[in-house]
């Protein structure tokens, strides 16, 4: 047997010639398959498992994420092996969940569902998204996308990222703006500088009533803090991202009022496969042919 140098969970994937794929059959390959592996592409939304074989490539060229955001890939990462992220795969999900639940956060959905599954018809006013003033924090390709299609919903939108281009407002002019803001979206990468990014005092500066949309990392915000401030009616809040995360049974975050949370599903939608299929195809080609690869993070700029 030839020695297969693609592994993906993909199949009927337009591969060149020149490239023999190994399937993902629930298992990891032995050792020696392992060892000739030069293209990777773990499996979407596995976890920590999908990278525990990665020590193991020693032809490893190219890791081909199928995820936006690769700070768990970074950690690991193999001296002179390719990091590609799938930038764009995951705009349109991921957008249109970070504006479904800003409008259902606003809205007061968590308090109609559980009425609905009380039997209880109660009329209540909530804020609309209309006439909000929005920040988004983390202005890249998704970023970007839920800024323009909020122009629909007559908001004003503030875009916040460490530079300040793209029209942005710089991180040092968050705090200045934050009790201005009727709704903060996250939709930025996890690094030390980030990590709990929204902590005790700045969800406390947060304008009363505002709404918390966290679509970036759980560890994003400070979860402690962020119960506290739901349960004394401070904010509301929409999580597609949780710290902890999976949210065990039990954890107090799922017993907070005015919070709806979605099971890290912004990128995992219909819309996700036709393009990240389109992703890998092209970079299987480039790679055959020995063109610049898209989308690089870290290692070789090949």
């Amino acid at each position: 047997m030839s020695a297969p140098i693609i592994w993906c969970e993909f199949s009927g994937l337009a591969i060149p010639e020149s490239l023999e794929a190994f399937p993902i059959r629930g298992e990891f390959p032995e050792p020696e398959i392992l060892a000739s592996i030069q293209f990777y592409i773990p499996p979407y939304m596995s976890g920590a498992q999908a990278l525990e074989a990665i020590s193991m490539m020693s032809s490893l060229q190219v890791i081909q994420s199928p995820n936006a955001g690769v700070d768990d890939l970074l950690e690991i990462l193999p001296p002179g092996v390719t990091l590609c992220n799938a930038k764009g795969v995951h705009d349109a999900s991921t957008a249109e969940l970070a504006i479904g639940l800003a409008i259902s956060a606003r809205r007061g959905f968590a308090t109609f569902m559980a009425n609905q599954v009380k039997g209880l018809w109660i009329h209540e006013r909530r804020s609309a998204l209309a006439d909000s003033r929005v920040g988004i924090v983390g202005t890249g390709s998704i970023g970007s996308l839920i800024a323009r299609q909020l122009e629909l919903f007559n908001v004003e939108v503030i875009g916040f990222n460490r530079s300040g281009n793209n029209a942005s407002k710089t991180m040092a002019d968050f705090d200045e703006l934050l009790p201005t803001l009727d709704v903060v979206i996250l939709i930025l990468p996890l690094t030390e500088q980030s990590r709990h990014l929204m902590n005790r005092s700045r969800i406390d500066a947060m304008k009363p009533g505002a709404t918390l949309i966290n679509m970036a990392r759980g560890p994003v915000v400070d979860t402690d803090a962020l119960v506290d401030a739901l349960n004394r009616g401070h904010i509301t809040a929409g999580l597609d991202v949780t710290d902890p995360e999976p949210l065990p049974k039990g954890h107090r975050l799922w017993r907070a009022p005015n919070v709806i949370i979605t099971p890290h599903v912004g990128g995992d939608s219909s819309a996700f496969n036709p393009r990240v299929r389109t992703l890998i195809e092209s970079q299987l080609k480039r790679f055959a042919t020995g063109q610049p690869l898209a989308n690089i993070v870290a290692g070789p700029m090949r």
